[in-house]
């Protein structure tokens, strides 16, 4: 058995799982080869018939406070320090840029702040400035200029007996193709206040419809009450009312409230 101290996310995330992941997927991560991938493979070999215990410590931590695993792993640094012209200094960055896409993805393309909460909860210590960069290259969030907080698209009428998060107006809109593979967002509306959830998938489906609304707004709002959409059939189909009636909520066609549903995608 192996005990492995470490205090780089990166190494410690891919030993805990990533590793595994990423020689199923031959060493490449949605169609690209993931960097570094030699020393990743040459790593892989190396751990595949031991039992690889992984911990993560931090780093430069005061003497006051070091353990001996502290110390152990600054004695580390130094020696790597002696070798460093022959280390490619960008990989570090590299390595955070990777796991910043990864929090900005999984956490469903969220600002730069909410993002950096989200990495942080999760024991993911990620830098503003790399968040920002991977927010500033994401083709999905260039898509959806309008995915901050929006002015209300309704006042009073219909909505005033709702509360906030209990009545979502919901549609896809149509991205352009990205490298991501994801060509639709389901675009999710609080009706009495307008604050835009979106997420980004790669077909417009009942599954999928389900899926977005389960992160995005059961998880972070509550279950709402009511649900409002047009008749696709990613979105009334035996699927959806099975799951809307397990769920209590009540879906609604907007074939009755044309003037809603086109301010809705005016704005998107």
């Amino acid at each position: 058995m192996l005990y492995l101290y470490t205090d780089s996310w990166m190494v410690a995330n891919a030993l805990w799982g990533w590793l595994q992941q990423w020689k199923q997927n031959n060493w490449q991560r949605r169609g690209k080869r993931i960097w570094a991938a030699a020393l990743w493979q040459d790593i892989a070999a190396r751990v595949e018939n031991l039992v690889v215990k992984v911990r993560h410590v931090d780093a430069h931590v005061p003497k006051s406070r070091a353990t001996e695993e502290h110390q152990n792993n600054q004695q580390v640094d130094q020696a790597a320090k002696i070798e460093v012209a022959q280390v490619d200094l960008d990989w570090q960055h590299k390595g955070e840029l990777f796991i910043a896409r990864w929090a900005h993805d999984t956490s469903g393309h969220q600002g730069r702040d909410a993002t950096y909460r989200w990495a942080r909860d999760r024991g993911v210590d990620l830098t503003m400035d790399t968040i920002a960069q991977v927010i500033h290259e994401c083709e999905t969030c260039a898509a959806i200029k309008q995915s901050k907080r929006l002015k209300p698209l309704w006042y009073g009428g219909r909505w005033l007996k709702y509360k906030y998060g209990e009545a979502w107006q919901i549609d896809y809109i149509t991205l352009p193709q990205t490298r991501q593979g994801k060509r639709y967002v389901l675009t999710m509306v609080e009706a009495t206040t307008g604050w835009l959830e979106t997420y980004p998938v790669p077909h417009a489906t009942a599954r999928n419809t389900i899926l977005g609304l389960e992160k995005q707004v059961l998880w972070r709002h509550g279950t709402p009450e009511r649900i409002e959409s047009d008749n696709g059939t990613h979105f009334r189909n035996n699927l959806i009312d099975t799951w809307a009636k397990e769920h209590g909520i009540e879906w609604h066609s907007l074939l009755l409230h044309i003037s809603s549903h086109m301010r809705l995608e005016s704005i998107l």
